[in-house]
């Protein structure tokens, strides 16, 4: 599984705090290590974003991505609940 970063991603990644950002690289491995790992809490989303899923950085914050037709992964954003709307 490749993971693709999205521009809006890239964005928002880099204007995290450094704490956050790092606590962002280990869920990051851990999803490409196996992304239905319970820490991550992995699960799709509804309404206007369904065919896309989100896991946990942590309680507050989100990494939205989907899945390609040949099975790679594209991270979108990342932010808190927000990131929803």
């Amino acid at each position: 599984m490749k993971i693709i970063y999205a521009p809006t991603f890239v964005r928002k990644y880099k204007r995290l705090p450094p704490e956050l950002r790092e606590e962002a690289k280990e869920k990051i491995s851990l999803f490409t290590e196996d992304p239905n790992h319970p820490f991550l809490k992995l699960h799709k989303l509804k309404g206007n974003l369904k065919n896309r899923w989100s896991f946990s950085i942590n309680y507050q914050y989100r990494i939205v991505c989907r899945y390609t037709q040949n099975g790679d992964v594209e991270f979108l954003t990342i932010g808190d609940h927000d990131i929803y709307r």
